[in-house]
């Protein structure tokens, strides 16, 4: 019987031992781009340097890594993949020296949090792969966010930023990417959106805790 990727726990263990593509060699070797200059641009602007920031699903740090260039200082990140942190010692060692992070699902790490324990909570192509069954997740990411969350998450490509109402799709046949509005996620739980920029790939939305 085939696996079934849309089962959490198959899909945790699927992130966990990815070692191909989409793994963190394979985000280490790309190395920072856009999107990494868009997360230190919102953040130039919204926050200070001192501020406490998370990013869930870090990988091998890239977008971590060039915030710390940037003089942010105070930086943690979780990934559910244990080679992240040795591809990061390898890639960015002055980040693995001097951040906070944790290997393990952020479903299982973040409700260990206390309140407001960050000023900035973001993902980059994360949140799309968390299933309904542990959606809620997100209430916890609003939880331990002071201030800012930002989702940079693949929302599908069509003018609705939707897949023609699929709420699900396989990228590669391979694992699962659901398709969400996080404007309409976040919303219903009292946070603002303050910033939305629809791209090619992904949408990012800044949104402020209240």
């Amino acid at each position: 019987m085939e696996p079934d990727e849309t089962d959490p726990e198959e899909s945790h263990r699927y992130w966990a031992d990815r070692s191909e593509e989409f793994s963190p060699s394979y985000y280490a070797d790309i190395g920072q781009n856009e999107m990494s200059e868009t997360l230190a641009a919102v953040l130039d602007h919204y926050v200070t340097r001192d501020a406490a920031i998370l990013e869930v699903g870090c990988s091998s740090g890239r977008h971590l890594a060039n915030l710390l260039a940037e003089g942010y200082q105070n930086l943690t990140g979780i990934d559910i993949n244990d080679d992240s942190f040795d591809v990061m010692a390898d890639h960015y060692p002055r980040l693995a020296e001097t951040g906070t992070f944790h290997a393990g699902a952020i479903e299982d790490i973040v409700p260990e949090f206390p309140d407001d324990e960050f000023d900035v909570v973001y993902s980059v192509e994360t949140l799309q792969h968390i299933p309904p069954e542990n959606a809620d997740v997100f209430e916890e990411l609003a939880r331990v966010s002071a201030d800012l969350l930002i989702t940079a998450e693949n929302e599908g490509n069509s003018p609705q930023r939707g897949r023609e109402g699929a709420e699900v799709s396989l990228v590669h046949d391979d694992f699962p990417l659901y398709h969400r509005n996080w404007k309409q996620e976040f919303s219903e739980l009292g946070v603002a959106q303050l910033l939305c920029e629809p791209g090619k790939r992904d949408t990012v939305r800044v949104f402020r805790v209240l």
